[in-house]
């Protein structure tokens, strides 16, 4: 006779029985969240729940040492914790982003996975409660304090090993392109139109000085960031925690992690708000913007191959239409330019969920988690690709420097010899014309070759100096 193996298993709350899934990690809190909100697919990523895997355990160790948890279930609940940390227990995270907007389900989720855990650990069965999911594992805390410090050491924790890496990345490449192209001298643009000579290396420094700055943004927001809720239980009282809880755990989570998080020193603003999480988005948002700037530049100037720009090579990585052959199109830009434009959409999310704060606590925690969090993955990827598929691949041209000669904008050159209104009369009749600069300063002025040589010296219009006349728009 074949022995059933029972689906289901009968587990208790506050609110009575539930059936869980037999070999289900979760209990019955968690479960009565999962049949509440069959919203979307969207579940909270690998990011948060290694992080609020870290601040259970950092608790248990604290608890520990307080002499407010028994040894023997806290080291149970520390080893338990660990294997939610390395990912060993994800699919026992089963809830949808749209849920309590406090994130109560997915820290309960999270409080009875790691109890059930430990309570295996410690030779007990699921549901035996060896280790209490709320007496225990949850001690100290609140879902309104242990959720706001998840998404804080989240977005740290991607911050500092995905995004700044990944932006370092595209500033090395884009700088040793910089250093590469610095003798190729073309038509500078400005409205879209010609002005000056610039280097193409000048460019590509702009470029890398963008994703410098992005990096130094990020630092700035990691001050910010490292600011957290922990400590604050119910509404920012503390009620139910040992005084000294918060600031010992936030010691251990910056040694576990290497990056700095504080117990904030105003915890009523720290739960009730989402302040710094909207602060870190925007940052993303301006990084995206600067990422926008580089791949559409770069796009435009690989823009081609016959009726285009032309002045740079992009590298061929895929074929570019199901119905003209040999083309060949800008696809990672394209990519880098649709992040940016996904990126600024949760920026908005993000902000709306800033709106949620009423009274004590913001109730949008959740979607603002999962925006910020996909922000710095998309970025952080987006970034290192574009390096590694793109600017590493780029070659100039002879296009831009062939240009140079034509421009009419070497009539700023002009002006401190014959003045503004002489030097823009010629302009427009090169234009008009389709004459060279050089071409018609020789008929329209007394300038001898030398000095025409000397003033319309592109490469001496690349550097500073008193040289020139003023600038124009």
């Amino acid at each position: 006779m074949t022995t059933r193996i029972p689906r289901v298993r009968i587990e208790k709350d506050s609110m009575g029985p539930m059936e869980v899934p037999a070999d289900a990690l979760y209990g019955a809190s968690t479960m009565r969240a999962a049949l509440n909100f069959p919203i979307s697919d969207l579940r909270f990523p690998r990011t948060f729940i290694r992080a609020l895997g870290l601040v259970k355990l950092a608790a248990a160790r604290t608890n520990m040492s307080l002499g407010l948890l028994d040894p023997k279930l806290g080291n149970a609940v520390v080893a338990a914790a660990q294997e939610v940390v390395d990912g060993k227990h994800d699919h026992h995270f089963v809830l949808d982003i749209f849920q309590t907007g406090s994130g109560t389900s997915t820290n309960t989720n999270a409080n009875e996975v790691i109890a059930n855990r430990a309570s295996q650990l410690l030779g007990g069965d699921l549901g035996s409660r060896l280790v209490h999911p709320n007496d225990h594992v949850n001690m100290c805390q609140s879902s309104n304090d242990v959720i706001p410090t998840s998404i804080h050491l989240a977005a740290l924790l991607a911050i500092q090993e995905d995004l700044m890496p990944g932006l370092g990345n595209l500033q090395s490449a884009l700088l040793k392109k910089s250093d590469e192209f610095w003798p190729v001298i073309k038509t500078g643009r400005t409205h879209l139109q010609d002005a000056t000579p610039v280097r193409l290396g000048q460019e590509f420094l702009g470029f890398a000085g963008q994703a410098e700055y992005g990096i130094q943004r990020l630092r700035r927001t990691q001050q910010a960031l490292a600011q957290v809720a922990l400590g604050g239980t119910a509404v920012g009282t503390g009620v139910n925690a040992h005084p000294e809880f918060a600031s010992r755990t936030c010691r251990l989570l910056s040694g576990i992690t290497g990056v700095t998080v504080q117990e904030t020193d105003n915890h009523f603003q720290a739960q009730a708000t989402l302040d710094a999480v909207v602060e870190a988005s925007g940052i993303l948002k301006a990084i995206a913007i600067s990422l926008h700037k580089i791949a559409n530049d770069i796009r435009f100037m690989g823009s081609g191959p016959r009726a285009g720009l032309g002045e740079i090579l992009l590298p061929e990585v895929q074929p570019g239409s199901s119905i003209m052959p040999g083309k060949v199109n800008p696809v990672i830009a394209e990519s880098v330019v649709q992040v940016v434009a996904q990126v600024v959409g949760n920026d908005a999310t993000v902000t709306l969920a800033g709106q949620g704060g009423y009274f004590e606590l913001n109730t949008m925690m959740p979607v603002a988690a999962y925006n910020i969090l996909q922000s710095i993955s998309l970025l952080a990827a987006s970034a290192n690709n574009f390096a590694s598929q793109c600017v590493a691949g780029i070659q100039a041209t002879q296009v831009g420097p062939a240009m140079v000669e034509k421009g009419l904008m070497l009539g700023t050159a002009l002006t401190p010899a014959i003045g503004y209104d002489a030097a823009a009369a010629i302009a427009k009749e090169a234009a008009a014309s389709g004459k060279t600069i050089r071409e018609m300063a020789r008929q329209r002025t007394k300038l001898s070759e030398a000095d025409l040589d000397r003033l319309l010296n592109p490469e001496a219009m690349t550097k500073p100096g008193l040289g020139a006349g003023g600038g124009g728009g």
